[in-house]
């Protein structure tokens, strides 16, 4: 009964991932995996005070909500519905009609599929062909699935739907991302924890078989680059890449500034911030005879090589606040909202690892931002009507 008291699943989540991500990191330096190198006291200190800073941003809505008589009268009591809100907001409810987001997920699995076709390969099993995987069609057809099938399965509770996620999730898992594929069975699991009564039992075994598909998933992916070798098994694969990561924010750290904006200015157009990071930070070739290498450098460490620690301690305080103001949301009007929470959540914890440098993920992040802004004006306008 306790374990079932506790949301798993709240904003405050994300200190969870950091503080495991930071342990697989010192395993892996405790084993000496490939001769990583320790990282340095200062690079600590960031990565907690950048904790510290998501955690003001989740504390700070509620804080303000509290002590806003205001507030409490717009976000308690009524919900929104087809009688108190305004025509054109339920217009916009047409778009979560059940066929209309049935349509849209299979566009989604359709469009992949033909992705696959004219890659001529499946890319999971090929390094060369996982390099040119992320083509305008993949950058089309994700951000339309993950919505419309976790929508699916939050609002419309139908069997067949399940088949369809399965469907969906391995055309884009052959795609060879494991970010990817994480996104898709993260989201779906967080929807259904959400909308769902799951008993204990199956939470924990959902988790671990999760985890299982991450570690399989990871090792599949890496196993396949033809230019590189590997002697590690998946679990110390798992620990190597927290640590490597961690060690590239420690350099990232100590040459805070140098890319002056340009990640920042990557992730909103057609350029490659992680291989930009490689590039700076340790100084890999710009071209050459294998495709370039995609770095990671965890959820701190793209804000820090732009503009420093400031950067990095804004963004954090942003995401905890922004996060927290969707999960609200969610917990008031459900549906189509837990949908939209479970995929910006999903994505800000891959983000631990990845770093916040995907363009299809800050639109996650602005379509449940718009949504929620929209869902505001009509429990406004609700309560004007109330009072009428």
């Amino acid at each position: 009964m306790k374990f079932k008291s506790v949301d798993l699943f709240s904003p405050y989540i994300l200190v969870i991932i950091i503080a495991i991500y930071v342990g697989l990191a010192a395993i892996a330096y405790q084993e000496h995996l490939r001769n990583l190198q320790w990282i340095s006291s200062t690079t600590w200190l960031y990565v907690l005070m950048g904790t510290l800073f998501f955690v003001a941003g989740v504390f700070l809505p509620k804080f303000i909500y509290n002590r806003s008589a205001k507030l409490k009268s717009l976000w308690g009591g009524d919900t929104v519905t087809p009688e108190n809100s305004a025509p054109w907001y339920n217009k916009l409810r047409i778009l979560l009609d059940e066929r209309v987001v049935l349509t849209v997920a299979i566009i989604g699995i359709v469009l992949q599929i033909v992705n696959l076709y004219l890659l001529g390969g499946i890319p999971i099993l090929s390094g060369y062909l996982k390099f040119k995987a992320t083509t305008d069609l993949w950058r089309f057809a994700y951000p339309i699935f993950l919505p419309a099938i976790t929508i699916l399965l939050a609002k419309y509770p139908r069997k067949w739907y399940y088949l369809l996620f399965v469907i969906g999730l391995a055309v884009f898992a052959i795609n060879g991302y494991r970010t990817t594929t994480m996104a898709i069975l993260i989201s779906g699991f967080v929807t259904l924890y959400y909308t769902r009564k799951m008993k204990t039992s199956h939470i924990l075994i959902a988790i671990l078989l999760i985890g299982l598909v991450g570690v399989a998933a990871g090792y599949i992916a890496v196993m396949s680059i033809q230019w590189q070798q590997w002697s590690l098994n998946p679990l110390q694969l798992v620990a190597y890449r927290a640590g490597f990561t961690m060690m590239v924010f420690d350099k990232i750290v100590h040459m805070a500034g140098a890319t002056a904006g340009d990640l920042f200015q990557q992730a909103f157009s057609t350029g490659h911030p992680r291989v930009t990071v490689g590039q700076v930070v340790l100084n890999y070739p710009v071209s050459g005879s294998t495709p370039t290498t995609s770095i990671t450098s965890t959820i701190f460490g793209p804000a820090v090589l732009d503009f420093g620690f400031y950067a990095m301690a804004l963004q954090m305080f942003i995401i905890g606040a922004v996060l927290r103001i969707i999960y609200a949301t969610q917990v008031k009007a459900n549906g189509a909202f837990t949908a939209l929470y479970a995929i910006v959540l999903t994505h800000t914890m891959i983000w631990v690892e990845t770093g916040p440098t995907d363009s299809v993920v800050y639109l996650f992040y602005l379509l449940a931002l718009v949504a929620v802004a929209l869902y505001a004006t009509q429990l406004g306008r609700s309560k004007k009507t109330k009072a009428i």
